[in-house]
């Protein structure tokens, strides 16, 4: 009996909490209805702790990335270790994009999704456009084509809003969502910020559910 392969959703993101923070409920329902989800993280984000030894905030937060990952139901989490501030001279010294294209080849995602490039967070940025720039040639050879869409953390910019929209209905997931939050226990030491960010992971998503009149939704942005 052949094995029919599962349709896999690729997540590129700068740190290790971002793909739970942005498109997490929508992952968790993909998830559920049987397509593998796969997550490659650029970063430790080893300078979220500046008081501890770099090498034990990589530990720290590839082990909560693995934690939140299984508790979406995810296929895996890869780690690129690149420094912090430094993704751009980084990912070409050491050939990255070589390393971004053959992951997309092997997967062939049918979804890809990213930072939008109206973030403020630079590192965001920069995940944005290493990863086009590794898609677009895939693209521009014909060797791989598929839709990708971005999310934005920080707002987006009316030149973005203008592309076609996605909103997935996350009501059913954002318990789940959020479960895959608590998994980032380092962050939980910044209590203002940790406050913050509950604050704004739930006013985002019940903003985005008022567009569908459903209880919580993410939006995305289809550039691809």
């Amino acid at each position: 009996m052949s094995h029919m392969r599962k349709e896999t959703i690729l997540v590129v993101v700068a740190h290790s909490d971002d793909q739970i923070l942005g498109p997490g409920g929508t992952l968790a329902k993909y998830i559920e209805e049987g397509k593998r989800v796969k997550t490659i993280i650029f970063s430790y984000g080893e300078m979220s702790h500046p008081y501890f030894k770099p090498e034990v905030i990589a530990k720290m937060r590839v082990k909560e990335a693995e934690d939140a990952d299984k508790i979406l139901g995810g296929d895996g989490v890869e780690f690129y270790g690149l420094p912090e501030g430094k993704f751009r001279t980084e990912f070409k010294k050491k050939n990255y994009s070589s390393k971004l294209k053959k992951a997309i080849l092997d997967y062939k995602p049918i979804k890809i999704f990213t930072h939008a490039n109206s973030e403020s967070h630079p590192d965001h940025r920069a995940v944005h456009d290493l990863l086009l720039e590794s898609y677009d040639d895939l693209h521009s050879k014909k060797l791989f084509t598929t839709d990708v869409y971005v999310f934005a953390l920080y707002g987006i910019k009316l030149t973005i809003s203008k592309s076609p929209r996605l909103i997935i209905d996350i009501s059913k997931y954002f318990s789940k969502k959020t479960n895959a939050l608590r998994a980032f226990k380092s962050q939980h030491t910044i209590p203002l910020w940790w406050l913050w960010l509950k604050w704004a992971v739930y006013y985002k998503a019940f903003v985005s559910g008022l567009k569908l009149r459903v209880r919580f939704a993410e939006e995305f942005y289809k550039i691809r």
